[in-house]
């Protein structure tokens, strides 16, 4: 793989991401990202109970709320299906659904997308990159196991990844402590990127991927106190070329 570098990528950058839509995101993390000057990429679908359990998802116009404060909105398909039992057809309306939504509520395009799950293929990579995707995050696997309640992962390396297939260097859950969490940024450094993966902060729904909001906000100081610079998954692309495969 030669991906063109933009420009040099500096120790300590780090992707933070979150999934799913959970209301905490918005209510709890979002001013907390908002007071360090951090990026984050939001991945919203309109799967799980996201239409009808509305403490514990966001409302559109949270979504909106999300947007209009500088943070990244991503597409997570409209039903939070595993995209490798998709047919192309079904995942491209999914994700035209999420565009769509987007598009009513004044938010921008997503250009970068998350597999729901972490299920992952190479027909759909081609779907995404027919679909104009820039970046795409996935978990953790197939280089680290995942248990499903948090996990370390590998650093995303342009050189290495396709920009489609961007790993998760730190999955968040009840498996996932400090300890993982400093390591995970101990991975940002020669040309490699850091990138988390947070869900509900606390997520009422799904206990297997929570995290504490004493936790969070202690992850959220260290980065802070330690000069990590934190973006969103679309600025890998002042970094790295997406288009140059």
């Amino acid at each position: 793989m030669k991906n063109v570098l933009q420009k040099t990528i500096p120790d300590k950058l780090v992707v933070l991401t979150f999934d799913d839509g959970c209301k905490s995101q918005a209510t709890f993390a979002a001013p907390i990202l908002k007071a360090y000057g951090f990026g984050a990429t939001f991945y919203i679908t309109e799967g799980l109970n996201f239409l009808t359990h509305k403490e514990a998802y966001m409302t559109w116009e949270d979504v909106r709320g999300l947007h209009d404060d500088g943070f990244e909105i991503g597409n997570h398909t409209r039903h939070h299906r595993n995209v490798t039992q998709q047919p192309a057809e079904e995942l491209s309306a999914d994700l035209a659904h999420i565009d769509a939504r987007c598009e009513t509520y004044r938010i921008s395009k997503p250009t970068t997308f998350c597999y729901p799950g972490y299920s992952h293929g190479e027909a759909a990579v081609h779907v995404l990159a027919e679909h104009g995707f820039h970046f795409a995050r996935r978990g953790v696997a197939p280089e680290f196991p995942y248990s499903g309640e948090g996990d370390r992962g590998p650093a995303y390396n342009p050189t290495l990844h396709h920009p489609l297939l961007v790993p998760t260097t730190g999955a968040s859950g009840p498996n996932w402590n400090f300890d993982d969490f400093t390591w995970a940024l101990t991975q940002a450094k020669d040309g490699n990127i850091t990138v988390l993966t947070f869900h509900g902060v606390p997520d009422i729904e799904h206990p297997w991927v929570h995290t504490e909001p004493e936790q969070f906000e202690d992850y959220m100081a260290y980065l802070y106190e330690n000069d990590y610079k934190v973006i969103a998954l679309r600025d890998l692309a002042d970094y790295v070329d997406p288009h140059s495969l």
